[in-house]
Parts: structure tokens; sequence; C-alpha cells
């Protein structure tokens, strides 16, 4: 008699020896045992996430549930439930559609100027000099200075008319040509909007310049040698290799950028407290809540930012996903 034997990739339990019986897994219990693996190595895992489910869904629920109500701390006698009243006047109320405009005016701004200096900062820095390690350390500093302390920062002591960098340096200036009377703006009164934007571009420029930094030591070197061989000029470099491939690090800034800068609240409280058309969503959400009291139309407000949040967010992920696959490509 002749002793049937088979590979062990026959798939074939039956056609195995006694000793690759002992080894073999047939694919349905490897795919079973896989799963209980999976689940087991879930299971540590699970108070942390039962913890960031109670700390952050939990009370973005609640808040939905108050945004359908009509709900304010002076008539506590009359909490009820308006339907969708509060999205209602969300986008009809004048002062909020000013609100959104002014939101995205500094959005904007900020955005689109600390990507302009954080790339020609990042240029500069990816540069070989003496020092650049000190040099890039003192970039950063803005960006981690306590949002709250740079606006008094710029609030104070350079945005003051009295005793202000700016207007001392304008009277220095002056006085080297002679001039008794230089000119002295009140940049809060005057300029509101543009004195915020300027504390915020200090604060993001150096956010930028990291990122993109990052981005130009990851271009590869032999393809500027090749093109600097064949006589490219530092413009040429710039525009057709440098540009297209700090592109997606561009849209990566500009998007996390977007989503932090939306919620910006410190330094419109601090240089301004939202007066003379400086009060985005955020502080206006503020004001509803805190000063107003209506509970209901702050919840409804807070709402509608974070889906515009998650909107901007979704964006950026896929960015960052892209980065990603792009690297692994390599």
């Amino acid at each position: 008699m002749s002793t049937a034997s088979a590979s062990p990739g026959s798939g074939h339990a039956t056609d195995l020896t006694p000793e690759q019986r002992t080894t073999y897994q047939s694919p349905q219990g490897q795919a079973a045992r896989d799963k209980r693996e999976a689940r087991r190595r879930r299971i540590p895992l699970l108070p942390a996430l039962i913890f960031t489910i109670a700390a952050t869904q939990l009370p973005f629920l609640v808040t939905i549930v108050i945004s359908f109500m009509d709900y304010r701390a002076l008539r506590p006698d009359q909490i009820g439930f308006t339907g969708f009243d509060n999205y209602v006047q969300v986008f009809t109320n004048p002062a909020v559609r000013s609100a959104v405009l002014t939101t995205i005016l500094l959005t904007a701004t900020v955005v689109i100027v600390s990507l302009i200096l954080g790339t020609g900062i990042a240029l500069l820095l990816d540069r070989k000099f003496f020092g650049r390690g000190a040099v890039r350390t003192m970039m950063i500093a803005p960006f981690l200075v306590v949002p709250v302390a740079s606006a008094l920062l710029w609030k104070h002591g350079i945005l003051n008319s009295g005793y202000g960098l700016f207007n001392g340096v304008l009277t220095w200036i002056w006085s080297l040509f002679g001039s008794d009377n230089p000119p002295q703006p009140a940049w809060l009164s005057e300029y509101p909007l543009l004195s915020i934007e300027l504390s915020l571009i200090w604060q993001w420029t150096p956010f930028m310049m990291l990122i993109l930094l990052a981005g130009l030591q990851s271009k590869p070197g032999d393809v500027v040698e090749a093109a600097r061989m064949d006589g490219a000029g530092a413009l040429q470099i710039f525009r057709y290799i440098t540009f297209p491939h700090l592109r997606r690090y561009l849209e990566l800034g500009g998007l996390l950028g977007s989503i932090y800068i939306v919620q910006a609240f410190d330094a419109v409280f601090i240089i301004t407290a939202g007066a003379l058309g400086t009060a985005n969503l955020p502080y206006t959400i503020y004001a509803t809540f805190f000063q107003q009291q209506n509970y209901g139309l702050a919840s409804a407000q807070g709402v509608v930012v974070v889906i515009g949040t998650f909107i901007i967010a979704t964006f950026a992920l896929r960015t960052v996903s892209s980065l990603f696959d792009e690297e692994t490509g390599r």
C-alpha cells in the first residue's frame, strides 16, 4: 500500500502526514485566532477609550441637545425645545453673519501672510551658516509664547499709542530727519482688526516655518544638483523643483493653521474685546453665553463652528495621508 501524501500548500488536512497535521492551521481557524489576538490587544486600551468618550463626546452630545432648546439663564421657568429655531437664528442674525465674515477674513489673512513669511524664513534657514541652530531656536520662540501673553505683549508693548514699540520707532525715524511731529496712530482704535492679525501672524509664522523647513529638508538633493549642472538658476530651481515639492506642505500648513486660527479667542478678547467689528465666531459664542446668557443659541453657534472645523480637519487629514503615502512610496 502506498501512503498518500500532499504538500502543506494543498490546503487539505487529510492529505497531510501526522507530523504536518500537528502544525497545520486552516485559514478559518487562523482568521479566528487573529481576531481573538486583536481583541486581546485592544482590551488594555478600553479604559482610555471610555475616558475619552466620556470627556469629549458626552459633553458634545449635551451641547447638541441644548442647541435645540430655548435655554436662557434669565428665564429658567421657560426652558423648552424649540426645534431648529436657534440654528435659523445663527444663519439669519446680522451680528452672527458679521462674525462669520470677520472669522473668514481674519483666518485667511493670517494663514496666507504666515505661509508667505514662513516660506521665506524656511528658505533662509535651509542654508548652512554659522549659528543656524541658535537662529532656528529664536525663530520658534513666538510660537511657544502663551496666547494670552502674546496678546498682552502686542496690546501694551507694541501697539500702545503712548509708549508702544511701533510708535516709538516712528518717533525715532522722524527725529533722524529733524522732525518733532511724527505720526502716532492709535493702532487699537484706528486699525483694530489689523492689530489682531499682526499678533496672530507673529505667533503662527514659526509654525508654518517649521512645517515648510521639514519639507525643504526632505527634498532630494541630487535633483537640485542635476538642475544646477544643467544651468538652472536659483529662481528656476525654486519654481520648478522646490515649490512643487513644498505644495503639499503648504496645503498642510494652511489647513492646520486654519483649524486653529478659526478658534482664535485670546487675541480678540485681550486686544479689542470684540469691539469695532472684530468679534469673530468664538468671541460671539462667548458673548452669547456669558453676556446674554442664552445657552441654547450659544450651543447652536458652537455646533456650527465644530462642524466647520470638522470639514477643514477632514481635508487636513487627507493631506497628511497623502504625505505619508508619498514618503512610503519613495
